[in-house]
């Protein structure tokens, strides 16, 4: 087969595979969200087998774990969580109101002065505008919470993915093999060193990040607690659980607490210093400590790159689309090196002057 005709083959494939992807995507969620646990949990099964266990045995072990954390966490956490969430939707007018209403007090009525300065049209404008977009985030409020549709996603997502994670991680050299005994023999070295090439750049990522995530998580919410502020552990799980999106988990983080932070404590400057200071020691531990030991040096993921793939993909395919992307981003990085490499040493970089 020449390289033309395998360019259009690959080319079919990925076609077919994004149009599949995007038919079944409303049932793919449970799937997936298995095959990443499975992915992020089989070193420890590795590691495991190698103490002696069988992978069975290390399979049922690790589930039984997660399973005993995941329903602690439910007990310890989701009351506080569900407390909480409730109450800040319910003050949230409140602090708006008292936020713009500090501003104005700051700015000596100037931001009265604004908005009063806009004639009739324009303010009219303005409500209609406000109005529609709470409208509109009503409508997709109630929709998700009273379709049928997104009440058996839920149920899929809790009960599905364990079972689908337990079975692959159960399989998953296996399958690994079966599909190394599926790659073409004449090109089957080379498919597997880019394979193994995008497997550590995301290994490293992936693993990584959700090591960082979580541990950020668990620092903003503890130190928010600690510090006294409202609804600290909410803010701080949100933070660290988005920061897998670059600068973006600790910059909503930040937004939120201290906006918080002046409607509790003004105008106590010390207060209101500690919380933004708990999101700069936060960034100090990630960029100094976090980052450097769990993802490394090794992952050629330019954090522009990420944050494209996150909105490209999950605009396409939705919530799975942000499952897949950063897979299917390291992939295409991959893929691009090797290609830019091909087209280096060939005659069409270089110029065949017939030699």
């Amino acid at each position: 087969m020449t390289i033309s005709r395998q360019a259009v083959t690959w080319a079919v494939v990925a076609v077919v595979f994004g149009l599949l992807l995007h038919v079944f995507s409303s049932i793919m969620l449970p799937f997936v969200a298995g095959m990443a646990i499975a992915y992020f949990l089989d070193p420890a099964a590795d590691r495991l087998e190698s103490l002696g266990l069988s992978r069975m045995a290390a399979t049922s072990v690790i589930s039984v774990v997660g399973v005993l954390l995941f329903i602690l966490a439910l007990v310890i956490l989701l009351p506080v969580l569900q407390d909480q969430i409730v109450k800040f939707i319910e003050r949230a007018p409140g602090y708006v109101e008292q936020i713009r209403g500090l501003f104005d007090r700051l700015m000596n009525g100037q931001l009265a002065q604004f908005i009063s300065g806009f004639d009739t049209d324009a303010k009219s404008a303005l409500t209609d505008i406000a109005k529609s977009a709470v409208g509109w985030a009503g409508q997709v409020v109630q929709g998700a919470l009273t379709s049928g549709l997104a009440f058996v996603s839920f149920m899929s997502l809790l009960f599905v993915t364990p079972v689908v994670a337990f079975y692959l991680l159960l399989d998953w050299d296996r399958l690994l093999e079966r599909m190394d005994s599926w790659l073409p023999r004449e090109h089957a070295d080379t498919i597997r060193h880019l394979v193994s090439e995008m497997d550590g750049m995301l290994s490293g990522f992936v693993r990584g990040q959700v090591t960082v995530c979580i541990v950020l998580g668990t620092f903003y919410a503890t130190a928010l607690s600690v510090v006294g502020l409202d609804f600290g552990l909410v803010v701080g799980l949100t933070a660290g659980l988005i920061s897998f999106i670059p600068y973006v988990g600790a910059l909503v983080g930040l937004i939120l607490s201290m906006g918080l932070a002046l409607v509790q404590f003004w105008p106590d400057p010390l207060m209101i210093g500690a919380v933004a200071a708990v999101f700069f020691v936060g960034q100090a531990l990630e960029g100094n400590v976090l980052t450097p030991w769990l993802v490394g040096s090794r992952v050629k993921l330019h954090p522009v790159w990420v944050i494209f793939a996150l909105f490209a993909f999950g605009t396409l395919f939705g919530f799975v689309g942000v499952l897949l992307a950063l897979p299917l981003a390291a992939m295409i990085g991959v893929l691009t090196r090797f290609g830019l490499g091909e087209y280096l040493k060939s005659d069409l970089y270089k110029g065949n002057r017939g030699e």
